[in-house]
């Protein structure tokens, strides 16, 4: 069996259903399991939505009736006179969310999180398994919260493999062209877990791992993976062929292509990722498995935006010393900051973490009892694998903006002042 995942983007509206349509007829959809996003910005939708219920807004309603809409046009336009059935499946997604909402007990924000967002999934792989059906594909819709179990960590859930497999096995048949959704999961009450936003393209490995996939393929809007981000590097160029190894490695750092959580499972059992174009699906893109580290081995360039420097000395010049990098990192782990740079000297301890949940200022207040703190805000991280002397040439161009610079042998990273 082959894995295709089809992100927000390939399915952001009618026509791009449609060309998934296309690219599945053109490549093969015989035994192949399709994991896809929610439809565009439909996840920001949600959580805008999620926001406006939290906060008790006026919004809500019209929120509501405003993603419903989207929805439902491209229902019409994909369906035409037969769109009933299928405007009737969508309407009852929504009202759902809405009796969740006026019956939901719970003042956990991460749990509404969770139950309210997965609709964008739940909803968007409905539509296009029904599109299907109707031009005649052996189409069938599976609820991936019905085989990938998880822990209760909402909005960052931890698989349950050994129940996730088991469930998978019983539950895909090898004669349909599956369609399931990207992201999402339950735990052992069945409530909805989300994987982590992007957690889409993790979906897909999962699915591999847990039928011996053949290969797993992503399909973009870009050629394949790309030594840097096209938005902020120019002059890209495309990566063949990358190791698992060299894969993590950028995922780690911050590389967007693919999911950090997308390589393991793949690597253990040796299956191929694949990285493809659906506007181009005859190009062969990139190919993650084993083998050379890169082709071309090209320097690889990375920009983390909107991150923090802390930089922390001890309050009587005394050293930083293992207690107190200890005490630093547990306080980071419980502020939920995800660390992306360290440094250290006898006195000082400077660290670049991503304020992914908006706890800077508790984090702060805890420091700020034990270090001397100094905080810089919305600082860039620039980071480059295989660096080369034009590359370290680019950087010194920054000579004036560097807060703090780290190099390895194959790696250089640079901290850069908001504005670079």
């Amino acid at each position: 069996m082959k894995i295709f995942k089809f992100g927000g983007a390939s399915v952001k509206d009618a026509a791009a259903v449609r060309n998934v349509a296309h690219v599945l007829e053109q490549v093969g959809a015989d035994n192949v399991l399709v994991v896809v996003s929610a439809m565009g910005k439909t996840t920001n939708a949600l959580e805008d939505i999620v926001a406006a219920y939290q906060n008790q807004s006026d919004e809500l309603a019209a929120k509501i009736i405003a993603l419903e809409a989207f929805h439902l046009d491209i229902v019409k336009e994909l369906m035409g006179a037969d769109a009933l059935a299928l405007t009737q499946k969508v309407k009852g997604f929504f009202d759902e969310m809405r009796r969740f909402f006026e019956h939901n007990k719970s003042p956990n924000y991460s749990f509404v999180y969770d139950q309210t967002v997965s609709f964008g999934e739940l909803i968007s792989t409905t539509i296009i398994a029904d599109y299907l059906q109707s031009t005649g594909a052996n189409a069938q819709w599976l609820d991936a919260r019905s085989c990938v179990k998880t822990d209760a960590y909402y909005r960052d859930a931890n698989l349950d493999w050994a129940a996730t497999q088991t469930a998978i096995r019983a539950a895909v048949t090898s004669d349909k062209l599956i369609i399931s959704q990207g992201f999402i999961g339950s735990d052992h009450h069945n409530f909805t877990t989300t994987l982590g936003r992007e957690g889409s393209d993790y979906s897909a490995a999962i699915f591999a791992y847990a039928l011996d996939a053949e290969s797993v393929t992503i399909w973009k809007d870009v050629p394949g993976v790309l030594n840097g981000d096209p938005r902020h590097f120019n002059d890209t160029v495309l990566l063949h062929q990358i190791s698992y190894r060299e894969a993590i490695e950028l995922a780690f750092y911050g590389a967007s292509v693919i999911h950090p959580k997308t390589l393991q499972p793949l690597q253990r059992k040796e299956i191929p990722l694949y990285v493809r174009s659906f506007v181009n699906p005859q190009e062969a893109g990139t190919a993650v498995s084993k083998g050379k580290t890169l082709e071309p081995h090209v320097p690889c360039f990375i920009l983390k935006q909107k991150q923090v420097l802390l930089k922390l000395s001890s309050l009587d010049f005394s050293f930083i010393v293992e207690e107190n990098i200890a005490e630093i990192f547990a306080l980071l782990s419980r502020y939920q900051m995800r660390v992306e740079l360290i440094q250290n000297s006898a006195i000082s301890f400077s660290v670049v973490v991503n304020n992914k949940y908006d706890r800077l200022e508790e984090l702060l207040q805890e420091l700020r009892a034990q270090f001397k703190v100094t905080v810089t805000k919305d600082v860039q991280l620039f980071t480059i694998r295989h660096f080369d002397q034009a590359a370290k040439e680019r950087v010194r161009s920054y000579a004036d903006q560097i807060l703090l610079e780290q190099r390895t042998r194959e790696t250089l990273q640079v901290v850069l002042a908001k504005g670079v």
